[in-house]
């Protein structure tokens, strides 16, 4: 695991540039959807003023192993918010920013087995653009729009016949609550619900409509707000779950610092108090399976040095102090979580960590560590379920870094909650946090998804 992280770590850094160019191009369709499907004078004042900005975002949606199975992408809450009531033509505008924003993150290549589910409305099913997107990892969800234009059932059937055809699979809306959708039920791959209007006789009922009409459908759960709501609707037999839950903090009082933490954190108290190389070597030593993967990960990631290196100590001078300690972090969020949630979690913690570290990017190299390590530690506690206090007791932090983490005060808390804020796309909070920072909240948004496209690279 993170073999592309250590090679990032020593110095193999991946481009950001083609995510620049993709925010870039989001601005120009922007553009393109006020110029051609111009809004109510009212509204394009609105969008002016507020100055909304409009980058790719995700959230994440997990198995039934709470495991990482795909994320919902889509542009930023401000964009959605002002287009919701608007003509269909400026969805379908929508749409297309949103399709050509996938595709220039060229995001088949980063998904790997992982899929990715788009809302679009049902009459942009038929666009030409689609073609461009990875089919076998994208899941289309049609929706409706007030407006004329809709495509009658015969030719929505066959636009969907020929989309499955390509690869691409299909999910709709809860056919209890939109049923317009009801008769593509024999072909959808999915049926979404948010978790809000579901109880114990809608969740049976559904489960009755997919075993008798859709056999091939998973249920996939929207909105789950926590690990209780997860729960119900895990025994309910949903397939997918997506919401704040994943992040959500729990009561784990009781619970203590697994063993395999312990270890990494005992050799990073020594790293911290200037042990020398040797000593590391030895603590090191005492653990195979870490030895082995550290030899590992710099042999692979060093392939340009003449011969391998066996030695601990000669790969522990090649790495250097700061770089091992940034590694052995990264260990300690993952050595003992508690289970599969967690490495969502730890992915969210990674996009935190690149990205404020990306908006210190005119900062001296000692501060960007500094912001890296705050993002990345900031759910030590939910990646481990674990009192933040105990896992953050023997990392050796620095009093700005403890101060951000434990009591959410001092010079890197702004920075921070900014980057919190681009989780939640909301247009308006961004902003007021990117003022805070002194940064416009288009440069904040460009640094979330170059940090969020450097997240799904370096997991392996």
């Amino acid at each position: 695991m993170f073999e592309k992280f250590f090679k990032w770590l020593l110095g193999s850094e991946m481009p950001d540039a083609p995510a620049a160019a993709q925010a870039q191009d989001n601005v120009q369709g922007f553009e393109k959807l006020k110029h051609e499907a111009p809004l109510r004078t009212e509204t394009i004042a609105n969008l002016e003023a507020e100055k909304i900005v409009t980058f790719l975002c995700r959230e994440v949606v997990l198995d039934r192993d709470q495991r990482i199975a795909g994320y919902q992408f889509m542009l930023q809450e401000g964009a959605r918010a002002h287009i919701r009531n608007s003509s269909r033509r400026v969805h379908h505008l929508y749409a297309e920013v949103l399709v050509r924003s996938l595709v220039n993150a060229n995001i088949g290549e980063l998904l790997g087995r992982r899929i990715a589910f788009i809302d679009i409305p049902d009459s942009f099913l038929a666009n030409i653009c689609l073609s461009s997107l990875p089919a076998k990892n994208v899941v289309l969800t049609p929706t409706l729009h007030a407006e004329e234009g809709a495509p009658d059932l015969k030719n929505l059937r066959s636009t969907i016949d020929a989309l499955r055809a390509e690869g691409f699979r299909l999910c709709i809306p809860d056919p209890t609550i939109v049923t317009e959708f009801a008769p593509l039920l024999p072909v959808t791959d999915f049926i979404f619900v948010h978790a809000q209007v579901l109880d114990a006789r809608r969740g049976l009922h559904l489960s009755k409509i997919i075993h008798e009409v859709a056999p091939n459908a998973r249920l996939l759960m929207r909105d789950l707000p926590s690990i209780e709501e997860f729960r119900f609707c895990f025994r309910l037999g949903a397939n997918l779950f997506q919401g704040p839950f994943i992040t959500n903090r729990e009561d784990w009082s009781e619970r203590e610092v697994g063993p395999n933490t312990t270890r990494v954190s005992t050799i990073i108290s020594r790293l911290r108090n200037d042990a020398e190389t040797h000593e590391l070597a030895k603590l090191l030593k005492h653990d195979a399976a870490l030895s082995l993967r550290l030899l590992r990960y710099i042999n692979s990631a060093a392939n340009a040095l003449p011969q391998s290196i066996s030695s601990i100590e000669h790969a522990l001078t090649l790495l250097g102090r700061e770089k091992l300690y940034r590694w052995l972090i990264l260990l300690v969020c993952s050595a003992d979580a508690q289970n599969e949630r967690g490495s969502a979690a730890l992915e969210t913690a990674l996009v935190r960590g690149r990205m404020m570290e990306l908006l210190g990017k005119d900062r001296p190299a000692e501060m960007r560590e500094t912001l890296f390590l705050v993002g990345l530690l900031s759910l030590i506690d939910v990646v481990l379920q674990v009192p933040l206090d105990k896992a953050l007791a023997t990392l050796a932090l620095n009093p700005d870094i403890d101060a951000a983490l434990r009591t959410g005060t001092g010079p890197l808390q702004p920075i921070l909650e900014l980057a919190i804020a681009c989780e939640y796309n909301d247009g308006e909070r961004i902003r007021q946090a990117a003022e805070r920072c002194g940064i416009s909240p288009e440069q904040a948004s460009e640094c979330h998804l170059q940090a969020l496209l450097w997240a799904m690279q370096v997991q392996d």
